[in-house]
């Protein structure tokens, strides 16, 4: 069976991603290029600890089965291309080759910066870049789709590379059965009632809705951090906090991050709808995550005016716990 399409690899190249076997790829993150420069860092840095410019933005899987608004991603389908990664590759790429290819392209991509280090700290910062000690597996895509991702995780950890694993959760099979966890598990919240959900993640097959339900019900089960990622979007999705009360009481996780979307890449296209009247600014997602604070007696922790985003800790140990310890990534 053949691997992704070649429009749409190279697109994606052109787009800046570099691309590790045949269906993982990473790319710099604006945060790991500003932290290289000596500018404004990650919102993970300042909620919990995460050195920006030794960050890894990736994934093990190009596909997903839903198609969200607000995804700054190119969606294979608003270009014509109709193809199921689930059902395109024959055999899937070893663990430890995807684990060392992408640390291979990190260096690769962080090494152009090393002509802006003028300074000793963005010197110090590009040496720290050159060992990596994070990845975020979110680039795009579902990750939850490569069927070893536990032996992933298991291979950064070995690395003293701590994981911060963000899904949809519309696989809740593949969460259920990850080993080890990753060090951060993410379960992305896009609406607070089904048919909100549909409006906005535009899923490609049906019942995704509960399943998505089900992985939210096990995340109070899991040994590891977990946390719901909700990008607000004005006159989407940016209504009834009763709903999303209720979503994030069942679900329980360490964290809530409450985040303002984005009009940039893929959410500019006409077919999504979206404008730059659709992002909300910092103050009205400060006041929506104080009202969510309020239905579910979750803490207002701490903010990021340049993302646009509140953390909400769902009790004090969480609060004093959300700073990671890189000591204990292994």
């Amino acid at each position: 069976m053949g691997g992704m399409p070649a429009v749409l690899k190279q697109k994606m190249e052109k787009q800046g991603y570099h691309f590790v076997g045949k269906h993982s790829a990473v790319k710099i993150c604006e945060y790991t290029a500003n932290g290289l420069r000596g500018g404004t860092l990650c919102y993970k840095y300042s909620f919990y600890g995460i050195r920006s410019w030794q960050c890894i933005q990736s994934t093990p899987a190009i596909g997903c089965d839903i198609g969200c608004k607000f995804c700054w991603r190119l969606i294979p389908e608003e270009i014509g291309i109709n193809w199921n990664e689930l059902n395109a590759v024959g055999e899937w790429d070893d663990p430890d080759s995807i684990v060392e290819g992408m640390i291979r392209e990190q260096r690769r991509i962080v090494s152009g910066y090393k002509a802006v280090a003028d300074t000793d700290l963005k010197m110090r910062r590009w040496e720290e870049a050159n060992s990596p000690r994070h990845v975020a597996i979110s680039l795009t895509g579902e990750p939850t789709f490569y069927p070893k991702l536990g032996a992933l995780i298991r291979s950064f950890h070995s690395r003293g590379i701590s994981t911060f694993l963000v899904s949809n959760g519309t696989l809740p099979e593949a969460i259920r059965k990850l080993d080890p966890l990753p060090t951060q598990l993410y379960i992305s919240l896009q609406a607070p009632d089904e048919e909100s959900y549909i409006e906005v993640t535009r899923p490609k097959i049906k019942g995704t809705w509960n399943r998505f339900l089900e992985s939210l019900s096990m995340l109070k089960t899991l040994k590891t951090r977990t946390v719901l990622r909700m990008t607000l979007i004005k006159d989407l999705n940016m209504k009834n906090p009763e709903g999303y009360a209720k979503l994030i009481k069942l679900a329980g996780t360490n964290y809530v991050e409450v985040k303002g979307f984005s009009f940039v890449g893929g959410a500019r296209g006409d077919s999504r709808g979206l404008s730059l009247q659709s992002m909300p600014n910092h103050a009205e997602i400060k006041e929506f995550a104080a009202e969510l604070a309020e239905r579910t007696g979750y803490i207002v922790t701490a903010e990021h005016m340049p993302s646009r985003i509140v953390l909400l800790s769902r009790d004090e140990e969480s609060k004093r716990n959300r700073i990671i310890d890189f000591s204990k990534i292994a």
